[in-house]
């Protein structure tokens, strides 16, 4: 459990309070854009395969204590939670986006960034992150022991605090520019929809990218048991 705990505070640490702050700014002017980029990727991976393994010998370990049992009712609608979030990772990206790495660019050099407010990111200029958050707490709520609790909760936490840190840096480096893009769209799903900020059409989806998530998760559902020994289907 020990090693699950301090993998899971790197992964969070470097995500929370240096990925989208000041000192990620500080970081990048001292050794460039790219060497940080790479360094980034790499701990990110590091922190991910490290948590992975922590996690396996963790969840079947003695320490691991169970501290709730799932309701029946989330179990039972796991497959169509878990589509939500795979339509919103996959179409997020996928999709133009202006909080994707390099996306800040079509915001600066656009006379009315509010028109870039399209498709999937009318419902949330977050969408990949907020598949994730989605992902993350189904899988939290369906586990229920002190290790799953540290594992998912990481990435739950990493997601939804990320949305937050990356719109603080958009800010810094856009101004402006970026507060017209914010405006129009919302961080939380479907604010901007139902205070009339943004308007849907599922047409700006892109059939395609339906599709693609369509499929996906049916790779997922029927890989899961094999990728990680639990069945999709509650009781199989």
């Amino acid at each position: 459990m020990t090693h699950l705990i301090a993998a899971a505070a790197l992964f969070f640490a470097i995500h929370i309070f240096v990925s989208g702050t000041k000192l990620r700014d500080i970081i990048v002017g001292a050794i460039g854009e790219l060497p940080y980029k790479g360094l980034f990727a790499v701990t990110s991976l590091g922190a991910i395969v490290w948590m992975a393994m922590s996690y396996n010998a963790a969840v079947v370990s003695a320490d691991n204590s169970i501290l709730w049992q799932a309701p029946l009712g989330l179990l039972h609608s796991g497959s169509l939670i878990i589509l939500v979030a795979t339509l919103f990772a996959v179409i997020g990206l996928t999709a133009p986006s202006a909080t994707s790495d390099g996306g800040d660019k079509a915001v600066a050099e656009a006379d009315d960034p509010s028109t870039l407010v399209k498709g999937i990111h009318t419902i949330t200029r977050h969408p990949f992150l907020w598949g994730a958050i989605i992902w993350a707490a189904f899988h939290l709520g369906a586990n229920g022991d002190q290790a799953s609790l540290i594992f998912f909760g990481t990435f739950l936490g990493v997601a939804f605090f990320g949305t937050f840190a990356i719109d603080g840096k958009r800010r810094r480096a856009l101004g402006g520019k970026w507060d017209a893009y914010a405006g129009a769209s919302s961080n939380i799903p479907f604010a901007a929809l139902a205070t009339g900020r943004a308007k849907f059409a599922i047409s700006e989806l892109g059939w395609w990218r339906i599709v693609l998530a369509l499929l996906v998760w049916g790779a997922l559902f029927a890989s899961h048991e094999w990728l990680f020994a639990v069945s999709p289907v509650p009781g199989a």
